[in-house]
């Protein structure tokens, strides 16, 4: 017989979060740029989108999530993907001083 105990808990408690998000009650346009958008458009409605962010219950947990999927588009946790993108480059390993 399987030991319950080691059965993986049911998928929705691990995306209850999203539920409970600031951004469902926005027009996904404030988090998602239009083709071509640039300069102070683009900043604007990035500045914007995390504002909603920062005063979002589940920021951490969505900041978690599009860094741990390596999420390409949008603000997701006040980070915009180039903010996430930087987050991934390693940085360089200086050589030791002799």
């Amino acid at each position: 017989m399987a030991t319950v105990s080691r059965l993986p808990g049911p998928v929705a408690d691990l995306w209850q979060w999203q539920l409970d998000g600031s951004c469902r009650r926005e027009n996904p346009d404030v988090f998602f740029h239009p083709e071509g958008e640039r300069g102070p458009a683009r900043r604007s409605r990035d500045s914007a989108a995390k504002a909603v962010c920062l005063g979002c219950p589940v920021l951490q947990n969505c900041r978690d999530h599009a860094l741990h999927v390596r999420e390409p588009y949008g603000v997701w946790g006040a980070m915009t993907e180039y903010e996430r993108d930087a987050t991934y480059i390693p940085s360089p390993v200086l050589p030791a001083a002799s």
